[in-house]
């Protein structure tokens, strides 16, 4: 869609054209609500002043990229947003050649605009990065290494910054508030430009005390934390104000220099309901968008809620339980536990490095620290995880939600490949609960256990209930939950028991069905014992082929020289899942309960 023709009253009907768009797809589909409606005057004024795709569009998480797919061709495709096979909810460059790059994960986007920078600059090209970041991304440490960098280098970049609930540089007061209008139109930057100009001419004497009064107005300036990175700042501006963003822009667009546009914005701007920092409307399942409820409610609790139940019990019972999420209290289940000990239970914003060292000291205190963080986002402080925690063998517990296929999400937020790089650590012990009656005991295990413990599991409900008893949880310690004489075992770990017992129903077959608990340590007396009358082994668990439980039960079978026992793994195969409903996502990869059957050998 080409709108650099368009008069601003037609860009301000677009806007609200757009708006409606999105509520419409998002309420049938669900998605990333809040924030796409807060961008959609600064999407549309990026359109207008910069040149997609030759100037790369850089959004940071990507989550409020949805006005910029709206404009750059993917309109009638709106529909199929997050659905299998459709349009992505992130930026993907496969999809389009507007989206610069894949994006999921906070701040990386001033990394990539200053990549994106050094490349144009090397290869003397007219282009210009555009990086999108909101203020939260902020938070995250890579945003300010990036910044530190390109205040040094001075390559030509626009940073966006949307702030939207933060207020990190809020204005003071009623000449603030003018000075930064002031600062955001070109007379006040052409007019700064001269004044340096003029300053190298000065005297001494009279330089110092000219440079003495520019940092006196920059004190009450929100913009004074970025120049002294030095970046050239424009703003605060209007985030929702059409003309204003486009005359910022167009004055950044033209300083040939590193600059930062802040806009202020409002998270769910034009839809009441969502107006404002309410964290239950950044992602939403489909709801009425008449009154914001939503159309499907289960009745049965999910993983994240009985974990927070589970931790809140015992954080009631053991006051030296400590625990921290990154900018996930509700998405983890931790905000029940910040809202009833805000001294003992902590949210760092995205800021997982951090999250997890910042635990390992009070381990290290004597505290019991338990560390909610998403499994695709515990990928972010995996040097923490080793260096801070496993080291010393400190007594952390990475409770890791989201495990396994997390559907419409997609590449970036699918929780494959903990097990795999977790394994490979020295000290650490991996567990997994099939339900919630097994959880309970996990959970009250690990306050006990002095050593790093990691707990997977999925996103949404457990796939068993009560269909077996619990055991009390020893370490290393497997439970057979069904036996026979018969050649083929079914050994699940954690919530993929329940597609074990599930297949075994589907084929009205009887195996041994065994729950690993832990797959690290394994129950080595259980297996070695399985191996002697049960050749055949297929595995179920909710996690990369490579690396995962069947190539850490084949190891075990090479290291005890058992030669004849076939094992099967239906764990994900060595790709990147795409997004979509989890049932159509694992049709696709050949791991649902009927694929599953059509290769079961009995």
């Amino acid at each position: 869609m080409n709108i650099k023709s368009l008069k601003l009253g037609e860009l301000e009907s677009l806007a609200c054209d757009i708006r409606e768009r999105i509520l419409s797809v998002v309420s049938t589909n669900g998605g990333h609500l809040s924030s796409n409606l807060g961008v959609v005057e600064l999407s549309i004024a990026m359109h207008y002043v910069f040149n997609p795709p030759n100037d790369p569009f850089i959004f940071d998480v990507s989550h409020q990229s949805y006005t910029h797919k709206l404009l750059s061709g993917r309109w009638n495709e709106f529909d199929s947003l997050r659905k299998f096979g459709g349009i992505s909810g992130y930026t993907k460059p496969s999809e389009s050649e507007y989206d610069y790059f894949i994006a999921g994960h906070s701040s990386t986007s001033i990394s990539l605009a200053v990549g994106a920078a050094k490349a144009i600059k090397l290869k003397n090209e007219d282009r210009l990065p555009v990086a999108l970041i909101g203020d939260g991304a902020l938070s995250a440490g890579m945003a300010y290494e990036a910044l530190n960098e390109l205040g040094d280098l001075k390559y030509p970049c626009v940073i966006i910054l949307n702030d939207n609930e933060m207020s990190i540089s809020k204005p003071i007061g009623a000449m603030s508030k003018y000075l930064s209008q002031m600062m955001a139109g070109p007379f006040y930057q052409k007019f700064k430009s001269k004044i340096n100009q003029l300053l190298e001419l000065m005297p001494d004497s009279a330089a110092y005390m000219a440079k003495r009064l520019e940092e006196g107005i920059r004190l009450i300036t929100p913009g004074m934390f970025f120049e002294e990175l030095g970046l050239e700042y424009i703003g605060p501006v209007d985030g929702h104000n059409i003309k204003d963003l486009i005359s910022a822009f167009s004055v950044a667009k033209n300083m040939k220099k590193p600059v930062i546009v802040h806009a202020q914005t409002i998270k769910g701007k034009g839809y009441e309901i969502a107006e404002g920092p309410k964290e239950k409307w950044h992602g939403v399942s489909p709801f009425n968008p008449q009154n914001g409820i939503a159309l499907q409610k289960s009745s049965q609790k999910n993983a994240t809620e009985i974990f927070s139940s589970l931790l809140l019990e015992l954080a009631s019972k053991y006051d030296n339980i400590v625990g921290v999420t990154a900018a996930m209290p509700s998405g983890t289940g931790l905000g029940a536990l910040i809202e009833k000990f805000p001294d003992r239970f902590w949210d760092t914003a995205i800021a997982e490095q951090h999250a997890v060292t910042s635990m390992a000291a009070m381990a290290k205190e004597g505290f019991k620290p338990y560390i909610a963080i998403y499994s695709t986002f515990m990928q972010r402080a995996y040097d923490q995880v080793i260096h801070d925690c496993a080291i010393l063998n400190l007594p952390v517990v990475l409770c890791m939600d989201r495990a396994g296929i997390v559907g419409e999400d997609g590449e970036t937020h699918q929780g494959a490949f903990d097990i795999s790089f977790l394994n490979a650590i020295p000290n650490f012990t991996l567990a997994a609960p099939r339900d919630e009656l097994m959880f309970k005991e996990i959970i009250e295990f690990s306050y006990s256990f002095n050593s790093p413990l990691a707990i997977r599991y999925p996103r949404g409900n457990f796939g068993l209930s009560d269909e077996f008893k619990p055991v009390k949880v020893e370490l290393g310690k497997s439970q057979i939950l069904s036996q026979n004489n018969e050649n083929v075992a079914f050994i699940g770990y954690g919530n993929a028991v329940a597609k074990a017992y599930k297949v075994a129903k589907f084929l009205d077959i009887n195996p041994t069905i065994i729950d690993l608990i832990f797959i690290k340590p394994l129950d080595k007396e259980l297996l070695l014992n399985l191996a002697k009358e049960h050749k055949k082994w297929y595995i179920f668990s909710d996690s990369a082929k490579r690396g995962g439980v069947g190539e850490i039960l084949s190891g075990f079978l090479q290291e005890n020289n058992i030669k004849d026992v076939n094992i099967i793994s239906f764990e994900y195969e060595d790709k990147f899942i795409t997004h979509g409903s989890i049932n159509l996502v694992e049709n696709s990869l050949n791991i649902s309960i009927e694929e599953i059957a059509k290769k079961i050998i009995l």
